[in-house]
């Protein structure tokens, strides 16, 4: 019995002994701890399978990684996700294991060179800034470790994992072209179920959801407007989001010259500026505006800077002075954007006046990951986690302080220049130059979204655009690559042209 057990485990390599070993442990962990420990020892034969399929292949699980923080909120919503996970789990667990195979296997990922740049550095000043949060006790509560990491993964780590993925994995032609394509697909996605959700219907659990907690935010004008959310947590979040992603694609199909990309570039281009209407998210409508008039700075072309001003002082001038389309209720309401009357705007105004009053003692924020369940109710900063941010600059602002708020602003700014700089000065592809303008455009448009709304750090938006930001930086390291990768595309177009000619020639005959 003992020879055939050696030599079963000999020839299958002693996983019988890990099998056995694995069983024993999850035996004695339900035994003295109970069901928990037991299902984790059990499914751990599944996490090694999941990490070797991730180092077997590791470009589709970017993909995945995409594909998840693009719609995990839908999921989530829907009710397809398991309860008691955090839903940032799902997207920093995948993040972490493409890190450490990037890491481990460093000789297949030579992308570190292209890492050191203006954006890492500034993310380092953020992210360094944020770890020294810690220590604020402003509170006077101690020093909350959990509570920290929680606020500081959210507000600071998760860019620099974005950062990190993005610059490594998107490092050929082929596999740009590809991320975009995807990235229009799960835009267009977003754009059908909104479309979906004004005329067929919600689901179930966007049903629950909108008239639960979202009815006071979504159910508006005495219940004759809806703030439809698509794919996204919220209304706010889809209008901001997609309207930026209307950005960087219109700017993408402006200046490709591959026609099969440059259809795809404008329809999904048009079809998100559509979607961002039925939001009713008013602060879209200027996002978009201000990322496609930051395209002027950086189009280095004066045909494609006077169509682009043209075309967005008209559409400017039809919503801010006329009233064109106001029977449509969207239109009405994005229209109020530039209404400086508007009741619900000044509510902001009110609330940031109210949360200088007590910030003023607080230097440094009242901490990261101090949120209303963490401070008792009479202890005097209290209020501040009660007060509605109403923008994600407020948000920062209240838990790091004014201190913390000009390193947010400064390191945004470094990085945005360093990018615009790239686009401008070491980018010659004019294709190519085109793709690096309309991720820092994009990028504008949803930091002034962060201005006025809680959306910057939200799935998948932050993820999309500061890791967008950071493909700007891998550009010029593609670029001959991408110039022979043109080429050979415009050759088959070339080539698909003549031969469609010839058969059009020939059926005259």
């Amino acid at each position: 019995m003992q020879n055939k057990f050696a030599t079963y485990t000999d020839g299958n390599g002693g996983r019988a002994i890990l099998l056995f070993l694995l069983f024993s442990v999850a035996i004695y962990q339900f035994v003295s701890v109970g069901i928990g420990p037991f299902a984790m020892i059990c499914l751990s034969p599944l996490v090694i399978a999941a990490i070797y399929i991730a180092f077997r292949w590791r470009t589709a699980t970017f993909w995945l990684l995409f594909f998840l923080n693009y719609l995990l909120h839908w999921f989530n919503t829907n009710g397809w996700l398991p309860g008691g996970i955090p839903l940032s789990f799902y997207n920093e667990a995948l993040e972490i294991v493409l890190l450490a195979i990037a890491i481990i296997d460093a000789r297949k990922s030579p992308c570190f060179e292209r890492t050191g740049n203006m954006m890492l550095y500034a993310l380092m000043i953020w992210c360094g800034f944020c770890t020294l949060e810690i220590f604020n006790d402003t509170c006077n509560l101690g020093i909350n470790v959990y509570a920290w990491y929680t606020g500081a993964r959210l507000m600071a780590f998760q860019i620099l994992y974005a950062f990190l993925v993005y610059i490594i994995y998107i490092d050929k032609p082929k596999i740009l072209i590809y991320y975009l394509i995807f990235w229009g697909s799960l835009s267009l996605f977003s754009v059908f179920w909104v479309w979906k959700q004004k005329y067929i219907g919600f689901t179930y659990g966007e049903h629950a959801w909108i008239y639960g907690r979202g009815r006071s935010t979504h159910i508006i004008q005495g219940g004759t407007l809806i703030r439809y959310f698509s794919t996204h947590n919220d209304a706010a979040s889809f209008g901001i989001g997609i309207a930026s992603t209307a950005v960087a694609f219109l700017i993408f199909a402006l200046t490709n010259k591959v026609k099969k990309y440059r259809y795809f570039f404008l329809i999904t281009g048009i079809a998100c500026t559509w979607a961002m209407f039925p939001s009713g998210t008013r602060t879209a409508i200027v996002c978009f505006g201000a990322g496609i008039a930051f395209y002027i700075v950086l189009a280095k072309s004066v045909k494609l800077s006077a169509f682009v001003g043209i075309t967005f002082g008209i559409a400017f001038f039809i919503l801010a002075f006329t009233n064109i389309g106001n029977s449509n209720g969207s239109i009405r309401r994005m229209r109020t954007a530039f209404d400086r009357s508007d009741a619900s705007l000044n509510v902001r105004d009110v609330n940031k006046e109210s949360i200088k009053k007590y910030i003023k003692e607080a230097p440094w924020g009242i901490g990261i990951g101090m949120e209303r369940e963490e401070v008792p109710a009479n202890n005097k900063y209290r209020i501040l986690t009660e007060i509605p941010p109403d923008s994600e600059y407020v948000y920062i602002w209240v838990r790091t302080g004014k201190i913390g708020i000009i390193t947010f602003v400064l390191t945004t700014l470094i990085m945005l220049g360093g990018a615009c700089w790239t686009v401008l000065f070491r980018i010659n592809s004019p294709s190519m130059r085109g793709i690096g303008a309309g991720l820092c455009c994009a990028f504008v448009s949803i930091q002034l979204g962060g201005y006025a709304n809680q959306i910057l750090m939200n799935f998948p938006n932050c993820f999309l655009f500061y890791g967008g930001l950071s493909m700007v930086y891998a550009l010029p390291f593609m670029e001959k690559e991408w110039i022979a990768f043109e080429n050979e595309e415009l050759a088959k177009q070339a080539e698909r042209k003549r031969l469609k000619l010839e058969k059009k020639k020939a059926s005259r005959v």
